[in-house]
């Protein structure tokens, strides 16, 4: 930064003090509204978009976990800026309109101006990674609209995928859990992200994004007065072929959060989180209705 730089900035905070103390209301109003929005923000859109709270580190201290939260329209994420990943992406699915029309898909990804990375569209150009959605285009839009769209085609919702992943099997499991989850449920919450194991590698197109080894699906029911939350998890690597069963990706939370290093559900009461987080029940799911079925591409 130059000193002619420098000094226009000082001058004009020195600037904005003098009008903060002329006009005292003016900045005690800025405040208000400055907490108010904040207040907002925590308290009442972030939940509106979480089940049973957000996911937490297991340690702070490991910087390979830290994130920050951006909310989308549909849709929440913990943006890692430091491995230019989402670390975890949120979102609920309700069954689909089935005379809802498929919106136009974008021909190119945005950089989310959130971002200290600054990833772009072209950070994925002859990588050999597709861009994967976490929030998936298929579901979002159907469910959220041109926004919803918009929100999912931004690069903090992307992450690198082998083609065989991304346009095979992972595209199975987005259809599978709108087509046939949320309409045997109802509704169902999604928490999904890569997992990071070994040695660190990066994109050679783009040094800020770093290369998961796999990929977790966690969905979950909400608790009625009637029925308990029930969970299904999946960790899928990278080097799928694509045709693989589903169920052969079954897992449980705990060992997701095991290689994640997050703590998901943490509003739960510990006896149910820890049952839940243990269990591994793909029948109530019905997943054999869908365990082979072919990817559209």
């Amino acid at each position: 930064m130059t000193k002619q730089k420098t000094m226009n900035q000082l001058k004009l905070l020195a600037g904005l003090f003098r009008i903060a103390r002329r006009h005292s209301s003016l900045l005690l109003l800025s405040l208000t509204l400055g907490f108010g929005y904040y207040a907002y923000e925590v308290k009442i859109a972030r939940p509106a978009l979480l089940y049973q709270g957000e996911p937490r580190a297991l340690s702070a201290k490991n910087t390979d976990t830290w994130f920050r939260i951006l909310r989308n329209h549909g849709f929440i994420l913990g943006y890692s800026d430091l491995r230019g990943n989402p670390l975890w992406v949120e979102y609920a699915l309700t069954p689909a309109s089935e005379n809802g029309h498929s919106l136009k898909r974008p021909s190119r990804f945005e950089t989310d101006w959130r971002s200290i990375n600054r990833v772009s569209h072209d950070s994925y150009q002859k990588s050999g990674y597709d861009r994967g959605h976490m929030a998936p285009n298929y579901a979002i839009s159907r469910l959220y609209g041109k926004q919803g769209q918009a929100d999912s085609f931004l690069m903090t919702n992307i992450t690198p995928q082998k083609p065989n992943l991304n346009q095979k099997l992972w595209q199975r499991l987005e259809e599978a859990e709108i087509d046939l989850f949320a309409k045997s449920f109802g509704k169902v919450w999604v928490i999904t992200g890569p997992v990071f194991t070994g040695t660190v590698e990066r994109l050679v197109s783009d040094w800020t994004v770093e290369i998961p080894d796999a990929f977790y699906k966690i969905y979950i029911t909400e608790a009625t007065p009637a029925a308990k939350p029930i969970v299904l998890a999946f960790l899928v690597p990278q080097t799928v072929n694509g045709k693989e069963p589903l169920a052969r990706f079954v897992t449980s939370i705990d060992k997701i959060e095991a290689q994640t290093g997050l703590d998901f559900f943490a509003d739960l009461d510990d006896s149910t989180e820890n049952v839940l987080e243990a269990k591994i029940d793909e029948q109530p799911w019905h997943l054999q209705a869908v365990n082979q079925r072919p990817s559209r591409y």
